[in-house]
């Protein structure tokens, strides 16, 4: 399956034995499982911000507080009840045979004509080109499956009949276990997902199921191919199929037709059971015993017979939570005394869980992971450093690797792209999905910050194992990133320099026309392309000569007279034009994201921190600024603001009970705020190269006496 394969597991399960043996009676360890047991999350209503996951890193399901998917219509408009996978896509017919030729425009940013994909404002058949292909493919919802619970008349119960809801979601093994009463009668609800199959496990008790009022439910919806829901088209039966394909007492076997999408469901229960239709896309499930338990299989093909038991399903879960929390990295605030420690913390352990269940699979994730559609359900490469670094940083590497193997297939298309612009190298995409298609965008098809992660990812990766496998594994890809660098950048002989322009920088208020110099991207491009030499001569190659040029030449950044960083080097404007000031303050990314270089001056960039900290628009920011501003703070040696920027009170700084980083209406969950979080803390704990002091982003207050264990320094 996608996930850890059985003997990883072990290997896991045995380190976490051995460490805790070994650690026993050392009493300046951390005590792990105290540490995660007590920010357990805890539901004791209908809360639509406040669902709840189980999940692998590919594949993830969002219940409610009855511990199933009962009542989504609640949930719609805040954390909705998703079922995803990484292998779940579907896209809509295309009749009129749109090829994705039809979505370029010719740009001419440097003396030569370069293609893009882009959306087109007038009516036509390019402008609906490029809708068809932004839109597909999209990730689908698999299917919801829920209690369908009925009074005594065998009418449907309503949330408000529900009562005594205690649900908590136990991290330590990674089950959700939920309790609620309907009168006088109770229900008990156990939730897992298996770690290495795509497969919920439910246990269920309830008096209920004995007087024919609790059922399970399976419902399939039609997906809606919208910007941003959870993928749930109601309205379509005639749609798409859903069939039962196979049956016995103890197993059914659906298959789901969505247009030229199949895929399969493997329901297993334990005791007799039995399957009926009620409508062409509802199914409800009837126990025979007042303990039931079963579980569900997603697939993409047709299923060999599982032999995985329910209790099997929960034991898997419960062993790779426990060795999960039990190695990689850990950070305990119990001891520091500033009031906002504690919150802090929760922040820290759930964002650890969701990156597990959302942001470890074979693809780069969408933004709202598993939970429910983004951006139609595709992924962003400018984001996957904020979901994937983290992993390196907390030695949990294999999690990081899991999504690097895409890149290589991505390469082809990658090339197409550097190719027919007239580049050498690989050009990473933006918004993409798993064929690696580029999405036509207005701004994504000009970003070009995405493009160093590569190298950032697999240094990362071989600073944790600096062995030969690893540069054998990466070295190809290393090189042709950084091919594509070296060739981007544009020589000027009359300041004999070189320049990035022709881009939207990670301040996508800017325009690629007249952007020239934007102060992060030159500070990624000098390290990347310093990194890439590295890779050459670990490889046993000659450095580029030409890649020592452009490293020796890039522009410095540029700052007006007020000794502030400005947001391009044409921007003269910034900190006047209230354009400048709203979305991401990205100049602080050139240090902090980025470690120092000759082009980052100390003290222009403390100043611009601390304009930006007084004066910028912060309700006008993303999750990933406030870890973003907090690494800048910390390199730059101001723990107090690098703890204020993490604890910042504004909205998208949010964190919802479930550890979701809320945004506004439209992303009500962001993950790579939780990454970014998690980033930072591991910085400001465990520091970064050359760097001597133990916690050097928290202050020597005296109130932030932070343990911590098992993290790797930033570069």
């Amino acid at each position: 399956m996608h996930a850890h394969n059985l003997t990883n597991l072990n290997i896991l399960l045995l380190i976490g034995i051995l460490t805790c043996s070994c650690d026993s009676h050392t009493p300046d360890r951390i005590d792990r499982a105290a540490l995660v047991k007590r920010n357990n999350p805890g539901v004791t209503g209908f809360d639509a911000l406040a669902s709840l996951s189980v999940g692998n890193g590919n594949f993830a399901v969002t219940v409610d507080a009855t511990g199933l998917q009962s009542f989504p219509e609640i949930y719609t408009e805040g954390v909705p009840l998703g079922t995803q996978s990484q292998w779940g896509w579907h896209s809509f017919p295309n009749p009129e045979r749109y090829a994705f030729e039809e979505t370029l425009e010719v740009y001419n940013f440097r003396g030569w004509e370069e293609s893009y994909a882009v959306q087109f404002n007038e009516p036509g058949r390019s402008r609906d080109a490029a809708n068809y292909f932004r839109v597909n493919p999209h990730r689908l919802h698999l299917g919801y499956i829920g209690l369908e619970l009925t009074d005594s008349e065998d009418n449907k119960l309503l949330p408000e009949q529900i009562t005594h809801l205690n649900q908590e979601l136990d991290l330590w093994q990674g089950i959700i276990r939920s309790r609620f009463m309907t009168g006088t009668d109770s229900v008990v609800v156990q939730t897992a997902v298996h770690p290495e199959k795509d497969q919920l496990a439910v246990m269920l008790h309830s008096p209920l199921i004995g007087k024919g009022r609790m059922q399970v439910n399976l419902r399939f919806p039609y997906p809606t191919g919208a910007h941003s829901d959870e993928g749930s088209d109601w309205s379509s039966p005639e749609k798409h199929l859903t069939e039962i394909i196979a049956q016995d007492q103890h197993t059914c076997l659906l298959r789901r037709t969505v247009d030229s999408t199949v895929y399969y469901i493997n329901l297993q229960y334990e005791g007799e059971a039995s399957l009926t239709r009620k409508e062409a896309h509802y199914f409800v499930l009837t126990p025979g015993s007042d303990s039931f338990s079963f579980t569900c299989t997603f697939t993409e093909k047709l299923p060999e017979a599982d032999t995985v038991t329910v209790q099997e399903s929960f034991d898997a879960s419960s062993a790779y939570w426990t060795a999960f929390w039990q190695n990689g990295g850990a950070v305990d605030f119990s001891k520091c005394t500033d009031e906002r420690a504690a919150e802090l913390e929760r922040r820290v352990v759930l964002s650890q869980y969701l990156m597990a269940i959302q942001s470890a699979g074979i693809y780069p994730p969408q933004e709202t992971g598993l939970t429910y559609n983004s951006w139609y359900g595709k992924f962003h490469l400018e984001m996957h450093w904020w979901h994937a670094v983290h992993f390196a940083l907390w030695n949990r590497t294999e999690l990081l690797e899991r999504s690097m193997d895409w890149y290589a297939a991505a390469f082809p298309k990658a090339k197409e792209i550097a190719e027919r612009q007239q580049f050498e190298g690989g050009r990473w995409m933006k918004m993409t999905d798993p064929s690696a298609q580029e999405a036509p965008s207005d701004v994504g098809s000009f970003l070009i910050w995405q493009q160093p992660h590569f190298i950032y990812m697999a240094e990362l990766i071989y600073r944790n194992n600096p062995s030969q496998e690893v540069l054998d594994k990466y070295g190809f890809l290393v090189e042709e990133t950084a091919r594509f660098m070296a060739s981007f950048a544009t020589y000027d002989e009359k300041t004999d320099r070189y320049l990035l322009k022709g881009v939207i920088p990670a301040q996508e208020t800017l325009r690629a026309a007249e952007t020239i110099n934007p102060p992060f991207e030159l500070s990624y491009w000098h390290y990347a392309m310093s990194v890439a030499q590295q890779w050459r001569e670990r490889l046993g190659q000659q450095r580029d000569m030409q890649w020592d040029e452009l490293i020796d030449k890039l522009s410095p950044l540029t700052y007006n007279s007020d000794g502030l960083y400005l947001a391009s080097e044409d921007a003269t404007d910034t900190y006047i034009d209230v354009r400048f000031t709203s979305d991401h303050p990205a100049v602080l990314g050139a240090l902090g994201m980025m470690p120092e270089s000759k082009l980052v001056r100390r003290e222009t960039m403390h100043h611009t921190l601390d304009w930006i900290w007084d004066n910028w628009n912060w309700d006008k920011t993303w999750g990933w600024d406030y870890p973003m501003t907090a690494m800048s703070a910390a390199r730059l040696g101001d723990p107090e603001k690098a703890v204020g920027a993490l604890l910042m009170d504004k909205r998208t700084n949010t964190y919802l009970v479930n550890g979701h980083n809320f945004q506004d209406k439209r992303l009500r969950v962001y993950l790579p705020g939780n990454g970014g979080l998690l980033t930072a803390v591991a910085m400001m704990c465990a520091g970064w190269d050359g760097n001597e002091e133990d916690t050097p982003g928290f202050p020597k207050d005296g109130r932030w006496n932070v343990q911590w264990e098992d993290l790797a320094p930033m570069p």
